[in-house]
């Protein structure tokens, strides 16, 4: 259902003249991811992870199908994501609550930039589930670590 979901939305929406189409993609290597590389013509892919070793795991194994020689699409860099917690009344302190360093050991690893580090931060969840995603921006942390991955993939 997801793959036809995909084929759908890819297919059946007038997308109009874009710079870009980022897809967010279910983490690991499955049916999404394969009828994305046999079905699309992709340019690239940024991989998103998460400090813990079962999610390098995964984006790891990824890498390895996007840069395979049968597929060959370039892997343009790397996210983490929940890099670090900051409490609103500590913004200077940093709590590696998921670990540390696993986007940049990926990033070493695989010869691949890391693109940004974005931390969990409770403005995050509350902006985005009110739909108010400009305002998530007036979060200095937020909004650089944003700026940080814009600017890193234009």
């Amino acid at each position: 259902m997801a793959t036809n979901a995909l084929k759908q939305l890819i297919n059946d929406t007038d997308w109009g003249a874009l710079d870009y189409l980022i897809i967010d993609t279910p983490p690991g290597t499955g049916d999404i991811h394969i009828t994305l590389v046999q079905q699309f013509e992709i340019d690239g892919v940024i991989m998103v992870t998460t400090p813990q070793l079962v999610a390098l795991a995964d984006v790891q194994r990824a890498i390895d199908l996007y840069s395979a020689p049968n597929i060959n699409i370039p892997v343009l860099g790397i996210v983490e994501n929940m890099a670090w917690f900051s409490p609103a009344i500590h913004p200077d302190e940093k709590y590696y609550i998921f670990g540390q360093g696993g986007g940049d050991s990926l990033s070493k690893q695989f010869d691949i930039p890391l693109l940004s580090q974005i931390p969990i931060n409770v403005n995050i969840c509350n902006q985005c589930d009110k739909g108010l995603l400009e305002e998530m921006l007036l979060d200095k942390e937020i909004s650089t670590s944003f700026e940080h991955l814009l600017k890193s993939l234009i």
